[in-house]
């Protein structure tokens, strides 16, 4: 056998098969995605979401304590309005940065209980609407960009205001990035508050566990027009590298395993930038299916696929799993 072609000598004991990676897994590479209501009691199951639940604001140190004792370093907020009236959601998503809405009441509860857990806000109007899109629509029912952009940019400011570390917007309007740094700077907040941009979010089939959880199902058509076709290896490139010129701090790509080809690429092509990946909740769903149907373990899947996201270049995860891994890295 030819010298050239020995390569278990290099990986033969656990210590020195950890060292083939360029990064391992850490408690704050993890970022967990929360869902708050606006029942501030509420502690509800979420069917298609296993171990996961719809929190109010009063439950969230009861929830989060235990969470923060092992490790958590960041979460991402999800306001579910479940319980406002329907006349309080419009076409411009009002409710999304009432003061006394389930966001903006978790930012301050979590800043108050848990003053090193960094917090991230979603920002999209789909749970806010009256018709369940990610902007303002023209009475034909197309997203009209402008107004929608300029909405996105003034929520992004009152979570920031209220005291959000980070805000990622999701909706995949056309400049909504360069919107919201402008309203940043001209807040004085540009400096005080992180951009994470989904910059490269497609229409995927995986996002239904988590319409389940946040009721944001749009009321009609789809959102075919302004999320990325699954093939669109390009349009995504465009999108990323549109995004770093507008100002975005993080680059986010969304789902996260489908799409491991353009996690690699956003680490190219912004290798100055952070790299997020979301594994969603189909993801998710998907992992504890095949467990308990006994085609894997569901801890050696959970680790394979995060992994493998760190293999492509993703450097933070939003992950449903964020819990188990406070427990399955500690050992």
């Amino acid at each position: 056998m030819d010298i050239s072609s020995i390569l278990q000598g290099g990986y033969q004991h656990p210590l020195s098969r950890s060292w083939q990676g360029r990064r391992q897994l850490t408690k704050s590479m993890f970022m967990y995605p929360i869902f708050i209501t606006d029942d501030p009691d509420a502690s509800v199951v979420i069917p298609s979401l296993p171990g996961q639940r719809r929190w109010g604001v009063n439950q969230l140190e009861t929830f989060l304590g235990p969470l923060v004792k092992k490790g958590l370093k960041s979460v991402i907020i999800f306001g579910v309005p479940l319980t406002c009236e329907k006349t309080l959601q419009d076409g411009r998503g009002t409710p999304a940065d009432d003061p006394s809405g389930p966001v903006i009441q978790a930012i301050k509860k979590i800043r108050l209980l848990f003053p090193s857990l960094y917090i991230a806000c979603d920002v999209c109007l789909c749970e806010y609407t009256s018709h369940g899109h990610c902007g303002l629509l023209y009475a034909d029912g197309t997203i009209n960009t402008k107004p929608s952009v300029l909405r996105l940019a003034e929520v992004s400011v009152n979570y920031a205001k209220a005291g959000a570390h980070c805000v990622a917007p999701s909706d995949m309007m056309d400049g909504r990035i360069k919107a919201i740094k402008q309203a940043f700077i001209d807040a004085d907040l540009a400096s005080k508050c992180t951009l994470m941009s989904y910059s490269a979010k497609f229409a995927s089939a995986l996002y239904g566990p988590f319409r389940d959880a946040a009721g944001s199902a749009p009321s009609f058509g789809d959102r075919k027009c302004y999320q990325l076709p699954p093939t669109a290896k390009g349009l995504a490139r465009r999108a990323i590298q549109r995004d770093m010129v507008e100002g975005a701090d993080i680059i986010m790509v969304k789902p996260a395993l489908p799409y491991l080809d353009i996690i690699s690429d956003a680490t190219q092509l912004a290798s100055d930038h952070p790299i997020a990946c979301y594994q969603v909740s189909g993801e998710f769903a998907m992992v504890h299916a095949g467990a308990a149907a006994g085609v894997y373990d569901l801890k050696t899947m959970a680790f394979e696929t995060t992994e493998s996201m760190v293999r492509a270049g993703a450097t933070l995860i939003l992950s449903y799993f964020t819990p188990d891994f406070l427990d399955w890295l500690e050992v």
